[in-house]
């Protein structure tokens, strides 16, 4: 109520003044329908006693001339004229009696909870200009749905149409802005930059926007402040110094970023890049000022200076005229103005930023009326009744050509169409335009960077807070800025993405890199080939071993009575010579590319044939110690070794263990196909995998057999010279245990694929350990010494050690 109470008092007071206003006046004009404008002339408490800002009076007289152009027209409001009520928006305590003004009817203001019957004379409002006096002011015309049409407010919080559903402008709202600025930084790639604002809604809004739009990129905003009246600016500079920042964002109305760049030039601040927000970015005063290349290159981003037909020659007309004759005028404080001194030539020489903008938000206006009041063939339609909620309607339709310029809004009344100009303070001291940001049609963003010269003299200035780090490093930050880090290698297997600078990204199993990599190769596979020169030398010693085998074994059944044949162990040599042949086939599997047959067969064949081999051995051997030293002892041992065909009882054991134990070991992990990776980075080792615990269940056996036989044997060693054959056993099983202790050496200190050629070696080598220690000097004896295998040439050797024997 008290707020109701101080509305009325004011539409009170608004009524004493309306009786002595001045009608004839720059800041009046009488018209079928008026417009409001609202203009920061003079910047101080009491208006007209203070300078006025030459850039907004030109401004100011950008809506008057249009006011005038539109009448004048025969097309857009054919007998309707267009006036209008303009107020200098210069000082808090001095507005509202202008603004309440323009919302009253007949000098009173309607209560709110008053039912609406008339309305203001007033259509709309062009104006404000500052973001703090529209988000004031902006409320007292949402009531009635006044459009406002601002040709200069930034703040984002204006789109929103829920509380300000009247609210449209022709300038591109903050958030544009602060994407030209970022693109600027991005474009030179600066990534450590201080971020100047003004402590006013304006300022503090780009700050937001600058925070969320840096958010995902490499830009760290190292310092900020907002700045007021009481900002000491020399202080200021010091932790920007401190940081080794070189690029300075002012995101600030005029005078405070006028005081602030003096101030700049004052104290030394030197060699910095500056980017200049709209409302400085093409200030003449300061780009002339003395000493101002001292403080580094100055980029900026500007509305579009566009050259309006007539405007000239408007000036000059009416600067002809005494508007200001009587300045001790009676009427509002802020329509007068002591600026009869300003000639025609200030006027078209001053800053014309946002004179285009002041232009369309009159044209559009005009068009809503147009559309509002159904203007066509000459006259616009006298039976409506107009309200403003009416023309905000059209407004909002708004899509018309205006030199050559698109006026649309969207759906927040934000301009739609238009483009920002990227600007760098020449050596003259000119803003020359280097480059643009287009909204319309589509989004461009261009800059040339050749018509640059830096404060370097030479290549663009960096601002980092760390180094860029070499290839093959990634950024490990070390404070809160992502931008402050330590560089560090990437190890090996791993490489950095340039889409990730922070992170190693670990290689694939089939891919390796070195350090430093900043991608991964295919490792090589490799295995032993059938067609490598060791693997056919040693497939074909498998094959030697087999004909071997075959020969002998023909030799042996030619004199198969022979007594060399019987003490060698008679049919029993067929039976190790043909596991011997049979043993040699794993030595083929050892080679080509493994599948799961293949990996099967380079065990089972010699660990199940070999074990017979060894259980014949160990028969053997027991039957020489049983023959001529334990019979003697143990005859009964003797006799149930004979009458059981101990031999035969043995080896069929050994076969149906072995056989048992391969297959309780295949059954739990069979050996299969595996990708050894972990010996070379670079390469991928292909071989069979082999369960531990499996394989060892199934080499017990031929251990214990290997034991036993290197135990018989060497009871042995003291036999006739010429029928010991248990010193050729003990000697065979020496070399084979020989080949293992090598094999396995080699395994443990070597890593290739060489290693599969050793492993079929030493099979190859176990093999042959019997058949060429063991059954080739046999052959020998045969072949080349016929007389040492005659019975009665045993018979002697046998007579011979036991008379030894009983001595």
């Amino acid at each position: 109520m008290n707020i109701l109470a101080y509305l009325c008092a004011l539409g009170s007071f608004l009524h004493g003044f309306d009786q002595c206003t001045v009608p004839d006046s720059e800041f009046q004009r009488e018209g079928d329908y008026l417009i409001g404008g609202l203009f920061n002339i003079h910047q101080a408490i009491d208006c007209s006693s203070q300078p006025f800002s030459l850039s907004d009076y030109r401004r100011f007289q950008m809506m008057r001339f249009a006011v005038e152009q539109i009448n004048n027209s025969t097309y857009i409001l054919p007998n309707v004229s267009l006036g209008y009520e303009i107020f200098d928006h210069c000082s808090d305590t001095k507005n509202f009696p202008g603004i309440l003004n323009l919302i009253s009817v007949n000098g009173l203001i309607r209560p709110w909870f008053e039912p609406l019957k008339n309305f203001s004379r007033v259509m709309a409002v062009v104006g404000p200009f500052t973001s703090t006096d529209a988000l004031t002011i902006a409320p007292l015309f949402m009531t009635d749905l006044i459009p406002m049409v601002s040709y200069g407010v930034g703040s984002s919080r204006l789109s929103n149409k829920i509380k300000f559903p009247s609210f449209l402008r022709t300038v591109h709202s903050n958030d544009g802005m602060i994407e030209v600025i970022v693109k600027i930084i991005v474009h030179f790639n600066w990534r450590w930059v201080a971020f100047l604002n003004s402590d006013n809604d304006y300022g503090r809004d780009g700050l937001d926007l600058f925070i969320k739009k840096i958010d995902g990129t490499d830009i760290c905003l190292a310092y900020t402040n907002a700045l007021n009246d009481n900002t000491n600016y020399s202080q200021i500079f010091e932790p920007i110094e401190a940081q080794k920042i070189h690029v300075v964002i002012v995101f600030a109305p005029e005078a405070t970023s006028e005081a602030l760049v003096e101030t700049a030039v004052q104290v030394n601040f030197r060699n910095k890049v500056w980017i200049a927000c709209d409302t400085w970015s093409i200030n003449k005063r300061l780009s002339k000022m003395k000493g101002i290349r001292n403080i580094g290159t100055v980029l900026g981003v500007s509305q579009p200076v566009e050259t309006v037909p007539g405007f000239n020659n408007f000036i000059y007309s009416t600067k002809r005229q005494t508007f200001f004759k009587n300045e001790a005028q009676t009427g509002f404080c802020n329509q007068a103005c002591n600026c009869s001194y300003v000639t025609p030539e200030d006027i078209i020489s001053a800053d014309a930023s946002y004179s285009f903008t002041v232009y369309s938000a009159v044209y559009a206006i005009a068009h809503g009326l147009h559309n509002a009041l159904q203007c066509g063939d000459g006259k616009c339609s006298d039976k409506i009744t107009l309200f403003p909620y009416m023309v905000l309607e059209e407004l909002q339709k708004s899509n018309f050509t205006l030199l050559n310029q698109n006026i649309q809004f969207d759906e927040n009344g934000d301009f739609k169409s238009g483009s920002y100009s990227v600007v760098f303070w020449n050596q003259t001291g000119d803003a020359q335009e280097i480059g643009f940001y287009s909204f319309y049609p589509s989004l461009q963003f261009f800059i040339n960077n050749t018509m640059i010269k830096w404060y370097t003299d030479g290549d663009v200035p960096t601002s980092l807070c760390s180094a860029e780090c070499p290839v093959g490093y990634v950024q490990k930050q070390t404070g809160i800025h992502k931008c402050c880090f330590n560089c560090e290698i990437c190890p090996n297997g791993t490489y950095i993405n340039i889409t990730d600078r922070y992170n190693c990204i670990n290689c694939k199993d089939t891919q390796w890199s070195k350090k430093g990599s900043i991608s991964c190769d295919l490792r090589v596979v490799e295995y032993m080939p059938f067609t490598d020169n060791w693997a056919i030398l040693i497939m074909v010693g498998a094959w030697a071993l087999v004909g071997m085998t075959l020969s002998m074994s023909v030799l042996f059944v030619v004199n198969y009575n022979t007594p060399v044949v019987k003490s060698a162990g008679g049919p029993m040599c067929f039976l190790i010579l043909g596991c011997l042949s049979l043993s040699s086939l794993s030595v083929f599997f050892y080679f080509g590319k493994p599948t799961v047959a293949f990996c099967v067969l380079r065990y089972l064949p010699f660990l199940l044939f070999y074990t017979i081999c060894l259980a014949c051995f160990v028969v053997r051997s027991f039957q020489i110690v049983c023959i001529f030293k334990i019979a003697a002892q143990i005859p009964k041992l003797h006799s149930w070794w004979m009458k059981y065909h101990g031999q035969h009882l043995v080896i069929t054991v050994a076969f149906i263990t072995e056989a048992f134990l391969l297959l309780i070991s295949y059954s739990y992990a069979a050996p299969k196909p595996y990708q050894n990776k972990v010996w070379y980075p670079d390469k991928i080792l292909l071989d069979c995998e082999i369960n531990p615990k499996a394989i060892s269940c199934s080499v017990i056996l031929p251990l214990l057999l290997c034991s036993l036989c290197f135990a018989f044997s060497y009871m042995g060693k003291d036999l006739p010279k010429n029928y010991n054959e248990a010193k050729a056993i003990t000697f065979c099983l020496l070399l084979l245990i020989l080949t293992w202790i090598v094999f396995v050496t080699q395994y443990m200190l070597y890593r290739g694929k060489f290693i599969l050629m050793f492993n079929a070696l030493a099979v190859l080598s176990s093999l042959y350990c019997f058949l060429l220690w063991y059954f080739l000097p046999k052959c020998y004896i045969i072949i080349f010494q016929p007389h040492r295998n005659t019975p009665k040439y045993f018979q002697s050797l046998i007579q011979n050690y036991t008379k030894t024997i009983s001595q």
